[in-house]
């Protein structure tokens, strides 16, 4: 399964300014299998170790975390030479051991000629919780996030239409109608499979619906035990009920997060820390609504005010329990879930291509899902779940903002109008 995070390891390994790599991530992303296969195809061998499977693993560390002590004591653990720019080496699971993590600072000070990647699921909520001693500017860190569309059709050997998609974002020419319609029907799956890539193997194995249904709560049913291993006694309920809680914030026509919802007289205070550990856990996004749009973005963010999104669209329909038909049709039956599923589907787009999006909202109402800086310019993207191409809200924006240019994502073609690309919702990948 083709993952574009590959060409982002590889330029690491290839890179002369290397340092130890974090690659975090929610559970079930593909990190581990992602880490081994970089390790099958570019070095001589792997030294893999995983501190969840192997508890004592970490007594190791307890003694010495200097590179000369532990190199050859690895080794052995391994039955694997290790080789200087030839193994690699892989720590999984390393946010259960502290020292571990420790000792990535000194591999880089004292042996910076040997590869390691460390992998740590909760990572952020480890080190957020346990105070940990992060080796800060000793590691390089990346984010592990489930497939995005395109990783999707590739899986689905759908190269030529993704190459097509492609070459109509560029050019605003709308595709052919019979492709248009086949691109439409295969982003509805998509929001049915979702991107973990168990899941999408085991799709695209055997296309059924109910074993995709059966992998999904299974993951779902991880992330609730993981809330109670990885959480105080007094946070674990606050965090599940903040999860449960995410679908009917989105099936309202304001998206925006509101703690009454939550609990009756819930206020930020009681919820502020669960919210957190979900966002530190990869497990869900959140964006914040952006006062004014000015560079940066980042400095005029309104902390007291953002949405929350599910970080993958197929878990997110897995745990408002809809049925894969009323998805792949789009039943009338969803039509109050059906913008908000949109926009945690064009939100993970973004986010999976690295943008940090923000939302706007005027005096009088009008009301931008995303705002973000692309190209070195602000650009505002309206999403509509449907055909409907009436965006009120871009015009109030234009006009305020005079932005270089607009996006509107709707289940529409190709175009370019009134300074407004259009763009159909199985393009959001190419933004």
């Amino acid at each position: 399964m083709d993952r574009k995070i590959m060409k982002e390891l590889i330029a690491w390994k290839d890179s002369a300014y290397r340092k130890p790599l974090i690659l975090q991530g929610a559970r079930q992303t593909g990190k581990t299998y992602t880490m081994l296969e970089l390790g099958r195809k570019f070095y001589e061998n792997v030294a893999y170790f995983n501190f969840e499977s192997d508890p004592s693993l970490s007594k190791t560390f307890d003694e010495n975390i200097s590179p000369s002590y532990l190199i050859p004591i690895l080794s052995r653990i391994s039955k694997q030479t290790i080789i200087k720019e030839k193994t690699l080496i892989i720590f999984d699971e390393i946010q259960l051991c502290e020292r571990a993590l420790t000792s990535l600072k000194y591999f880089c000070e004292e042996a910076p000629e040997y590869h390691i990647i460390a992998a740590g699921s909760l990572l952020g909520v480890a080190v957020n919780r346990s105070q940990f001693s992060f080796p800060v500017g000793k590691v390089d860190i990346k984010t592990m996030y489930p497939l995005d569309f395109k990783e999707f059709l590739l899986a689905l050997n759908e190269l030529n239409l993704v190459e097509l998609i492609q070459d109509c974002f560029n050019t605003n020419v709308p595709m052919p109608q019979v492709l248009h319609k086949d691109a439409m029907s295969l982003y509805r799956t998509y929001l049915v499979v979702g991107g973990m890539p168990e899941i999408v193997s085991k799709y695209v194995e055997t296309k059924d619906f109910l074993l995709v249904r059966h992998l999904q709560d299974m993951i779902l049913a991880s992330y609730l035990n993981d809330m109670s291993k990885y959480n105080t006694n007094n946070e674990i309920k606050k965090t599940r009920q903040v999860y449960d809680n995410i679908t009917v914030q989105l099936s309202r026509a304001n998206t925006r997060f509101q703690y009454k919802l939550v609990k009756k007289g819930g206020r930020a205070s009681e919820f502020e820390n669960a919210i957190e550990w979900l966002n530190l856990s990869g497990i869900v996004n959140r964006i914040y609504r952006a006062d004014k749009i000015m560079k940066p973005l980042e400095n005029y963010k309104d902390i007291d005010a953002f949405k929350i999104y599910v970080s993958d669209v197929g878990l997110l329909c897995a745990k408002k329990n809809i049925l894969a038909e009323d998805i792949l049709y789009m039943s009338d039956e969803l039509n109050d879930f059906k913008g908000g599923m949109t926009e945690n589907y064009v939100c993970n787009q973004l986010t999976f291509n690295g943008y940090t999006s923000y939302y706007w909202e005027s005096e009088r109402s009008a009301e931008i899902d995303f705002v973000i800086q692309r190209e070195g310019q602000i650009i505002p993207i309206e999403v509509k779940a449907a055909d409907n191409v009436k965006a009120k809200s871009l015009k109030v924006y234009m006009e305020q903002n005079k932005p270089a240019y607009a996006i509107k994502i709707t289940g529409k073609n190709f175009g370019f109008e009134n300074n407004q690309k259009s763009i159909p919702l199985y393009a959001a990948f190419c933004i």
